[in-house]
């Protein structure tokens, strides 16, 4: 698309991100659709001509010139499919039906004379094949697009959080200070969660279904041809051959539970980001994370001074976007009325639009995460002046040595006060316990308060182990 065509697309997804989201349109654009079609024709035919029982026979070179239909499918191909169904080409009339419009298609690439033309679509309704071509479309979409979009975020996470594993922390529970952390342990936190939704994407992609049993799932056309082939073992060959599991019970459509299954967990995934998002945004705005500052950039139209977190700002957006639609698609797709009904056409045509959101969202955190850099002193600083922190691990220490009161008594010295180090020294100074342990006390501090974080990073390795990018 020119930048011309992109002003006046009607989607941004097309427009104004039409450069993020291009790597889609290989598996989400109609003439993707087209070619998955032909593909899902071309392979059945060529399964047919495998058959004893039928007449049809495809030799090597024919066989080779029919999955070129689908191997150099073309923009010329594509138009002249649109053609056959809204104007008509040569001597066929428009079908108004965009799969018959495929089989036209094929029948007029294989010419008038060929034997073959006969057995174009042969005992299939359209569902046969869209079903199929959908899943394969999806499939690739997640594989080729998505998941590595997701990895290349994770990747990012697990080596920031390796690289700044001993950097302390305030942490806040309820947005209040609480028990310090490291930066890089709070970053391991989203590399692992992260890697946990990707594996189950990863097995929601591997267990996507396919049905070929026919106008209602009966496989009666089949049978009624050719009643002594098993064509629920041809149909699961071909399926499998396509890379996908078979889906034995079915009624004209087939149930999208699988779909709605991969959907739910892409959405997992960008709940994760989400959260990313938000609390990326929050340590910059505590000053926690600087943003290394773009040449010629604008902030604000009218402070000059503005750097702000807009990367993380547009994932949300587009990120929250894309879960309200596979929501909606996961939904909506697993319903039919009676044994099938034509609403979910449409709406399956929009499972492109939301990977494209998940796509720009996934993109701009990669972007944000690329710009942020730690600031050290100002955690360090928070940190320091925070020093009731440590009033859990005193309390904690003296409950090892048998203080029943020890709660309370540092209860009562820091809730809702400002407290010093020193004013913890008094403390210490008038316990009557031994004083190794009241050298213990006295070694406590907010930024060596972080228990073992560092050593936690190292988990995201394991998790990884867990969540197998194969």
């Amino acid at each position: 698309m020119s930048d011309t065509d992109a002003l006046y697309a009607v989607s941004p997804l097309d427009g104004r991100y039409g450069n993020r989201t291009e790597r889609l349109s290989p598996y989400a654009s109609e003439a993707a659709l087209m070619r998955a079609r032909v593909r899902v024709e071309v392979e059945y035919l060529v399964t047919l001509a495998e058959l004893e029982a039928t007449p049809l026979e495809l030799g090597l070179d024919e066989r080779e010139e029919l999955r070129g239909l689908y191997k150099h499918f073309a923009e010329e191909d594509a138009r002249l499919i649109k053609k056959l169904e809204t104007e008509g080409h040569d001597e066929f009339e428009a079908t108004n039906h965009d799969v018959k419009a495929v089989e036209y298609f094929i029948r007029y690439r294989l010419g008038d004379d060929s034997d073959a033309s006969a057995w174009i679509h042969f005992g299939l309704t359209s569902e046969d094949v869209n079903n199929l071509a959908h899943r394969l479309l999806v499939r690739d979409a997640v594989d080729e697009v998505l998941l590595p979009a997701l990895y290349d975020v994770q990747d990012t996470l697990a080596d920031m959080a390796r690289e700044h594993r001993d950097l302390p922390m305030l942490a806040r529970t309820h947005g209040q200070p609480a028990t310090p952390t490291t930066f890089g342990k709070e970053l391991a936190v989203y590399a692992a969660r992260l890697g946990r939704a990707t594996g189950q994407i990863r097995t929601a992609t591997d267990e996507l279904h396919g049905k070929l049993a026919g106008a209602s799932g009966t496989y009666a056309a089949h049978v009624a041809a050719y009643p002594d082939v098993d064509w629920q073992a041809v149909a699961a060959e071909f399926i499998e051959r396509l890379g996908l599991d078979v889906a034995r019970l079915t009624t004209q459509v087939n149930p999208c539970d699988d779909l709605a299954t991969l959907f739910d967990a892409i959405e997992r995934a960008n709940t994760v980001l989400l959260d990313l998002d938000l609390d990326v945004w929050l340590y910059v705005s505590d000053r926690y994370l600087g943003q290394e500052t773009v040449a010629g950039e604008t902030g604000s139209s009218t402070m000059p001074h503005k750097v702000n977190p807009i990367d993380f700002e547009n994932s949300e957006g587009n990120l929250s976007k894309a879960n309200a639609d596979l929501s909606f698609l996961g939904d909506y797709i697993t319903t039919s009325r009676l044994q099938r009904d034509l609403s979910d056409s449409t709406v399956k045509r929009n499972i492109g639009a939301a990977f494209a959101h998940c796509l720009i969202g996934y993109s701009k955190t990669a972007a944000g995460l690329s710009k942020i850099v730690p600031n050290e002193q100002v955690m360090r600083e928070d940190l320091e002046s925070t020093p009731e922190i440590i009033g859990e691990a005193v309390q904690t220490i003296l409950r090892r040595e048998g203080r029943a009161d020890a709660y309370e008594q540092v209860k009562a010295l820091t809730r809702g006060k400002n407290v010093t180090l020193e004013d913890f020294q008094d403390l210490f100074d008038e316990l009557d316990v031994d004083a190794d342990v009241r050298d213990e006390l006295g070694a406590l501090t907010p930024t060596g308060y972080t228990g073992i974080a560092s050593d936690l990073v190292d988990d995201i390795d394991a998790d990884a182990e867990s969540s197998s990018r194969n």
